[in-house]
């Protein structure tokens, strides 16, 4: 065995999902601390800091920089993961992705209702509902992680695909109900540089000589990608769907004389700065809500929506969504599961935080109040979320390392 060095040793150390977990709430708890201080003023002159270039409309705030600009690298991750999931994944085989699917779509369904339904007196908010659709799969995977040690597998596959349907239902959300004015020019020009991103993944022409080339393939692929961003941003579009478009376009087979797919290495090599600093800083950037008002934040049926959406809504439309689907179609679940472990994953679904604290963002910027109650909502949903899952995933840990935990093979022959 080779032994790594300490920089790739702490590369895949950041690639573990409970690392980023860590990271990423560890940057929540800072900024919460910093923004309930009496250092609070820096902290709100370093996110309305100013930087970039005016004359391409990116002289941006840090905070807008981190949500649009970093938290594309994370979005690019998962755009590969969709890639991969729909090609050689559990959404290849339409059958037996059926139960999680529906599960997340029940999952993004009945919490958006359950907002619409407390706020109906006050259209100006309902802009919100889609805000308690999003799980978070950092988060949700990292506390699977450390809570879940003997859990079956299955019980991850099934959290990974249902959040990757979540995100893709929350990444087409945020492109149809949350884009600004759009300007068709840069988003013409941006699919135009978009198909030449997916022509150069194909190996043929132009592609092959470029893997020939003795350059590098990121000096034609950063700029590239840094471009297209560019046009995404100045169209209107939220920019982070640049970043999923370009991960849904990496190539996921391995041509004669690769070791590994463009796909795989370009998200194996990018995790960790996601894990490191785009979701940290982001997480930093975002979550810094200021809870001296928190009484009137229980009083805002804004904040009650998300909360509740979350809490109860993911659990709801995730778990009855699932169950029915049993009871409807020729799905089943998993022999290695039961009812009372996808109950446990569902209120784990309830972790609404990156993409949650994303969608806030868009649909409340120019009221600082509900925004700041909205934010509040999702990260006490979130912490409520994650205790109640703890509890029940735990318990159920402790039952399968009791009475051990079914084989692959046995999984394999009931399925």
């Amino acid at each position: 065995m080779v032994k790594k060095t300490g920089v790739h040793a702490i590369a895949d150390t950041l690639r573990k999902d409970a690392v980023s977990g860590f990271l990423l709430i560890g940057a929540a708890v800072v900024a919460l601390l910093w923004a309930n201080s009496p250092l609070s003023g820096i902290y709100e002159s370093l996110r309305d800091f100013t930087v970039g270039p005016s004359s391409l409309h990116l002289d941006l705030s840090l905070e807008t920089w981190a949500a649009d600009g970093l938290l594309a690298v994370f979005f690019f991750i998962i755009g590969a993961e969709l890639k991969q999931e729909f090609v050689h994944g559990e959404l290849r085989n339409p059958r037996r992705a059926m139960l999680p699917i529906v599960a997340a779509i029940g999952g993004m369904v009945v919490p958006a209702l359950l907002f619409v339904s407390l706020n109906t007196a006050r259209p100006e908010a309902l802009s919100g509902w889609g805000i308690p659709m999003a799980t978070d799969i950092a988060f949700a995977l990292a506390i699977l992680a450390l809570v879940g040690r003997h859990l079956p597998p299955a019980l991850r596959t099934f959290l990974l695909t249902l959040a990757i349907v979540d995100d893709l239902g929350a990444i087409l959300v945020i492109a149809v109900f949350y884009t600004a004015d759009l300007s068709f020019l840069p988003l013409f020009i941006a699919l135009v540089l978009l198909g030449v991103f997916g022509y150069l993944q194909q190996g043929r022409g132009i592609a092959a000589a470029l893997d020939r080339s003795p350059l590098p393939n990121w000096v034609v692929y950063v700029p590239l990608a840094v471009a297209i961003w560019v046009l995404v941003h100045e169209s209107g579009v939220h920019a982070t769907i640049a970043g999923v478009a370009m991960g849904m376009l990496m190539r996921s087979n391995i041509n004669e004389g690769e070791y590994e797919s463009p796909l795989h290495h370009a998200e194996h090599m990018l995790r960790p700065w996601s894990s490191a600093l785009a979701l940290p800083i982001f997480a930093l950037m975002s979550a810094g809500v200021v809870f001296s008002g928190i009484g009137s934040m229980f009083a805002d049926s804004v904040a009650l929506g998300v909360m509740v959406g979350l809490v109860v809504g993911k659990l709801v439309g995730i778990l009855g969504g699932a169950w029915l689907t049993t009871k409807l179609t020729r799905a089943e679940l998993n022999p290695t599961l039961s009812w009372v472990d996808i109950g446990g994953m569902s209120m784990l679904a309830g972790i609404g935080f990156t993409v949650s604290l994303l969608i806030t963002e868009l649909a409340y910027s120019d009221a600082v109040t509900t925004l700041e109650h909205a934010k509040g909502g999702v990260l006490l949903a979130s912490f409520t979320a994650t205790i109640l899952a703890t509890i029940i995933l735990l318990q159920r840990s402790a039952h399968y390392r009791r009475h051990g935990v079914p084989t692959a093979e046995h999984e394999t022959e009931n399925s």
